[in-house]
């Protein structure tokens, strides 16, 4: 269990080390993975990053009065899809980039083949996770359909889906925008929660004000994360900037202005932090990390 004392930033980074620690383990594989295939995944995976998913998760559980170790899986397993979706998102056919977290993308390291086969692996790997480690089968089986549901065609992919597609409308609302990133960002978040939760012993209606909590939070990360692009320093985000304007993409300023953005995500991050309040004391971190949510720079 956390100390609810301890700074904010400094439980944060305790976590990040855990979760880091955490995922050495869950990739190690018998020898009959290719070593190229094991560097390409752990590259990816041990790059760094926020972890937010995965903190989510345990976060998550803990306020529901479970134990965050019991929650462990769930969070690597989230972590190893997020990472699988860098690696393809970076990809020549998707946004080609070259530089993630500070680091030349997969392809760029290992080429297409591999950072495309890494991403697979990893995707698979994530629910072999939640299927092994799990200790509860009821559990670890409604683990698996909250992230492949999240994961999916109706959910990251078929956002990412409706994001390219985005790029050629000629007449883009901001139902249009929102509606893209409850699925291509929101819903893995939303997935981060309920796995948590369920691992926590939750019951139906604190369920389903973790998966509001998420839906909000979701749609003010993405908007700080198109605020970053337009206004962010590229030293600190890890990745190059102001390129969603270069590709057309529909952003939140493109399409309400900046000033209008960060209005939104503030009320998305007050109404985050209402839809926890039954909650009480039990939420202080979650509500803590939503307002993180706001001030980030990277």
């Amino acid at each position: 269990m956390s100390d609810s004392s301890q700074p904010f930033k400094e439980m944060w980074s305790n976590l990040q080390t855990l979760v880091n620690r955490q995922l050495e383990e869950a990739l190690d594989q018998s020898g009959d993975c290719p070593p190229i295939l094991k560097e390409a995944m752990s590259y990816s995976l041990s790059a760094g990053g926020k972890r937010l998913r995965p903190i989510l998760v345990l976060l998550s559980c803990e306020a529901c009065g479970g134990d965050q170790s019991t929650a462990l899986p769930a969070a690597c397993a989230i972590e190893m899809v997020h990472t699988y979706s860098l690696i393809h998102d970076d990809l020549p056919a998707m946004d080609d980039d070259e530089l993630r977290r500070g680091l030349p993308t997969s392809h760029i390291k290992f080429g297409e083949a591999n950072a495309i086969l890494a991403g697979d692996a990893l995707l698979t790997r994530a629910f072999e996770l939640l299927a092994n480690q799990i200790e509860v089968k009821s559990c670890a089986a409604a683990c698996c359909v909250d992230l492949a549901n999240a994961a999916g065609a109706v959910g990251m992919v078929g956002g990412q889906v409706a994001d390219l597609e985005s790029e050629h409308l000629e007449n883009p609302t901001l139902e249009i925008l929102e509606a893209i990133h409850k699925r291509k960002t929101g819903r893995l978040i939303c997935s981060a929660l309920t796995m948590g939760a369920r691992i926590g012993g939750a019951d139906p209606a604190t369920l389903k004000n973790l998966e509001r909590y998420g839906t909000c939070i979701g749609l003010a990360f993405q908007i700080t994360d198109d605020l970053l692009d337009l206004t962010g320093d590229e030293e600190k985000m890890g990745k190059g900037v102001r390129k969603d304007a270069d590709h057309g993409k529909l952003t939140y300023p493109s399409l309400i202005g900046v000033e209008e953005s960060r209005r939104r995500s503030q009320n998305l991050i007050e109404e985050a932090c209402l839809s926890i309040a039954p909650l009480g004391s039990h939420g202080q971190r979650l509500e803590e990390l939503a307002h993180f949510i706001l001030e980030r720079d990277h």
